[in-house]
């Protein structure tokens, strides 16, 4: 009795105790939980701290080192290397399962059943592939290639959140729109949302300027400031342009707002990881110009910046794995979209259930978390494609948390400390963005002959 009340009975109170929950987004959860294991652990490999607290605190470290042939203090285990061979196994599992679930339309298939299902087997597979990368031939070869294959799929991933930000702004828009043909309480909406997109975006570019910028020097930042801030202009002047009006009625302010709003989040974003410049003074010191004077100050407390910034960062990419695999969203990147006339308007738009209105509840009998089974008359999102979605996911972990191209001096504790390699790639990713969105302005007029619906 006292072995039953701590396991099986205390685990089915502590899941009946959880809310109810869907099939698919269990399964979703599931694979998340792994994605954000493998990513602690490479944290962990690339920060010097832990490794040094190891040394101290763990008694017969380097007999254990040497036991496991991971070198004499375990150096094989940490720093960039490390990473890229435990980032290649989560890899080659998202591939191998975007592979094994190509065509899969109903849940009841036995390939849907390996996907939904098999989590112990499916973990011990995982930590096999991680631990197996350490055991590849020609280490030098590998690392070389495999920093090409992840930059590669880590600015694959970013260019697909990029072409999903376009589409959210376009969707927005449309649901608002269709609803403004019923209420007018929704052209009040769009207005009031546009402003504020707007203010925040002329707040972000004059704050920036103030506190990224002096009389003299700080050439970089001026310079893309200006240039950042006349693109938002520029592409909302063309989004109310009458030729582009003519071709696309649904085309207007609030799109081109939140458009500006990211921009502007990507140019501030880019300017922090830029390296800092410095100056002599009139004492003949180094002092640091062209950032803000208060974020010397917090970035005192390295170790506390470095938790917190890391923390939020892979919060954003788990997040934009979840909401980039809805089937909303991987046929937006085929270019279907939703009509006009199926349009509902709501202020949570983008929260559309996928079809699971008749979805039937099942309560386990012996007690247990309550599952709806959403996905009785066929999958609700593309299996596939969510995992190739975290197959890139892996890549940009990789390349993100050894500093892109410059790994050899790469650390966790260095996170937010400014690498070039950054800064390019998040004004490079600001430019695409830009050019994707004016892209589907203008394609219209430059393919007169091909519908377009955004």
């Amino acid at each position: 009795q006292l072995a039953c009340c701590c396991g099986t009975a205390a685990c089915s109170l502590c899941c009946r105790c959880c809310p109810k929950i869907k099939q698919s987004t269990s399964t979703r959860f599931m694979y998340a939980l792994y994605f954000i294991l493998v990513t602690i652990i490479c944290c962990v490999m690339m920060s010097t701290t832990v490794a040094n607290a190891m040394k101290t605190h763990i008694p017969f470290y380097k007999q254990m080192c040497k036991g496991i042939q991971a070198g004499e203090m375990c150096e094989k285990l940490v720093g960039y290397s490390a990473v890229y061979k435990v980032c290649f196994g989560m890899a080659c599992f998202f591939f191998l399962f975007f592979l094994f679930t190509i065509k899969i339309n109903s849940s009841k298939s036995c390939r849907a059943y390996v996907h939904n299902g098999f989590w112990l087997v499916k973990l011990i597979v995982l930590a096999a592939m991680c631990s197996g990368a350490f055991f590849i031939p020609d280490q030098d070869t590998f690392l070389n290639a495999w920093r090409y294959v992840g930059a590669t799929g880590g600015c694959l991933f970013i260019f697909i959140q990029l072409i999903l930000l376009v589409e959210f702004a376009h969707k927005w828009n449309k649901n608002w729109t269709a609803g403004a043909n019923h209420k007018q309480m929704w052209n009040g909406l769009l207005a009031l949302v546009t402003l504020i997109l707007y203010s925040i975006a002329a707040a972000a570019l004059v704050l920036m300027a103030l506190f990224y910028t002096r009389a003299e020097g700080c050439m970089y930042n001026k310079v893309l400031i200006g240039v950042n801030g006349g693109l938002c202009l520029f592409v909302s002047l063309v989004a109310i342009s009458p030729c582009v009006q003519n071709r696309q009625p649904h085309s207007g302010l609030l799109q081109s707002g939140v458009i500006s709003c990211y921009v502007m989040y990507l140019t501030f974003s880019a300017l922090s990881s830029k390296p800092p410049e410095t100056i002599l003074d009139e004492n003949n010191r180094n002092i640091t110009i062209c950032v803000p004077e208060f974020s010397q100050g917090l970035h005192r407390d390295e170790n506390l910046v470095t938790g917190l910034g890391t923390t939020i960062l892979f919060g954003c990419i788990l997040y934009s794995c979840l909401t980039s695999t809805t089937r909303s969203s991987s046929e937006a990147l085929r270019g279907i979209y939703t009509t006009a006339e199926t349009e509902v308007a709501r202020c949570c738009f983008c929260c559309v259930h996928d079809g699971d209105a008749d979805a039937e509840e099942h309560i386990e009998k012996r007690g247990g978390q309550t599952v709806v089974y959403d996905e009785k008359k066929g999958t609700v999102y593309s299996y596939a494609y969510f995992h190739f979605v975290f197959f890139l996911a892996s890549l940009y972990v990789m390349m993100t948390v050894t500093h892109w191209f410059h790994y050899e001096s790469a650390q966790i504790e260095k996170f937010f400390t400014g690498t070039w390699s950054i800064f390019w790639i998040k004004m490079v990713s600001c430019w695409v963005c830009v050019c994707l969105y004016l892209w589907t302005l203008i394609a219209p007029l430059c393919c007169p002959t091909r519908e377009f619906s955004v």
